[in-house]
């Protein structure tokens, strides 16, 4: 599977905006095909105007997302296009060009001399999971693949190895979660059937109190007990720190305080 890296410099001519529009020349429009998954990057500091703009002065990888809808810049007279960007997650910190010396991306033979004037750069599966993996990200399950079904409680824990470690979450209990706690976020309190209509009805996340990430194996899930349901932003803030995730009194919390 094809990947992206997309550079998005300091000083540039393109019409960018960081985790929304992506804008580039027309021989890079083959690439960008919906759902393509991207990583950001930028390449060394130049002016130090930017220096607290930026993650580090050193060429790095700042952040990952999806290709969106592209179309076509219309007030361009080279052909030039917009790309728009979903699903964009920064990173903490920034995963620098180079490890123990030597490249994260692959550079081709032909290429050895100009790889890093392109702005657009396809990298494999193995390069993307190797930098997202430095990056600390941690899957979070999007409402298409928490599942459903029906049941109480249920075994889960079967541990994988991919580039983080990620755990099977049993369909039949989010189906259960969602019926005993409703689809109105617990934290904030965010209802996506009240704001979207139709459309939105019921959308939401479901969170496990107990991480299942803390290397216990498999446990007994209690529906009721050990899940809650939030928001993408509330599970997203949940989980937006590496190695840290916050308890449900905690993200309540913030939220308390950040509206005194």
């Amino acid at each position: 599977m094809i990947h992206l890296v997309i550079a998005e410099n300091d000083h540039s001519q393109w019409n960018d905006v960081t985790g929304k529009t992506y804008h580039f020349p027309k021989r890079y429009l083959k690439h960008f095909q919906r759902g393509t998954r991207l990583i950001y990057y930028k390449g060394k500091m130049i002016d130090k105007s930017f220096a607290n703009r930026r993650l580090t002065k050193e060429p790095h990888y700042f952040g990952i997302g999806e290709v969106g809808e592209v179309f076509e810049d219309v007030n361009s007279l080279k052909d030039d296009y917009y790309a728009q960007i979903i699903n964009f997650t920064p990173f903490d910190e920034a995963v620098v060009s180079k490890k123990d010396g030597v490249y994260l991306e692959t550079i081709p033979e032909a290429k050895k001399k100009n790889y890093w004037r392109d702005g657009v750069r396809l990298i494999n599966q193995v390069t993307y999971n190797k930098i997202v993996s430095l990056a600390g990200i941690t899957k979070i399950i999007n409402d298409a693949e928490q599942g459903s079904e029906y049941a109480y409680t249920s075994r889960e824990g079967n541990s994988k190895q991919v580039f983080v470690t990620k755990y099977e979450r049993d369909i039949v209990l989010r189906k259960r979660a969602i019926e005993i706690h409703g689809t109105t976020c617990m934290a904030c309190e965010f209802d996506f059937k009240k704001t979207y209509g139709d459309w939105g009805t019921g959308f939401i996340h479901v969170h496990h109190i107990k991480p299942l990430s803390d290397g216990k194996g498999e446990r007994t899930v209690n529906a009721e007990t050990d899940m809650i349901v939030l928001c993408p932003n509330c599970h997203s803030m949940v989980h937006r720190r590496k190695n840290t995730t916050l308890s449900f009194q905690e993200l309540s919390e913030l939220i308390r305080n950040a509206k005194k």
